[in-house]
């Protein structure tokens, strides 16, 4: 007779349930980091985007949350003065806000640089024992600069 008996086939899934167990909690926080980056990457972009625009245009483009609040997870808009350039939905289970102090807008003037100083940076960090968070801060000569702490 070919194939498995009942025994074979319950110590099986016994060892695959508890591999599947011990795995699980690993891949949650694999994927948390990852909308972390993706978050990190999706911002930066805007802001690489709304810093170039205003350079081309020579005119003042901003960079807002849609909630008009501090909470950039909510999604942001850039703008060019009434033009919507680029919008950004909301992003799940991500906590993005200014740290320490809010920041409610960022604008890039003619020159691409920032309009007012951003005295820290936006922190983006999700929930979970071993999430990197990240930290977005634009340096002085108005360029987006990511990196992989707390702000």
């Amino acid at each position: 007779m070919k194939g498995f008996t009942i025994i074979e086939l319950m110590v099986t899934l016994t060892i695959f349930a508890a591999l599947i167990a011990a795995a699980l909690p690993a891949y949650n926080d694999f994927v948390r980091n990852q909308r972390v980056k993706t978050a990190s990457f999706d911002l930066f972009s805007s802001l690489v985007q709304a810093r170039s625009e205003a350079l081309t245009r020579n005119t003042t483009v901003t960079v807002t949350p849609l909630s008009g609040t501090n909470d950039w997870a909510l999604g942001w808009e850039v703008k060019a003065g009434t033009l919507l350039l680029r919008r950004q939905d909301a992003l799940p289970n991500i906590t993005m806000a200014g740290s320490p102090d809010p920041v409610t807008s960022i604008s890039f003037n003619g020159s691409g640089r920032i309009s007012a100083a951003l005295t820290r940076g936006i922190q983006i960090s999700a929930t979970g024992t071993s999430i990197t968070m990240r930290c977005i801060k634009i340096d002085t000569s108005g360029r987006p600069l990511t990196k992989a702490e707390a702000c």
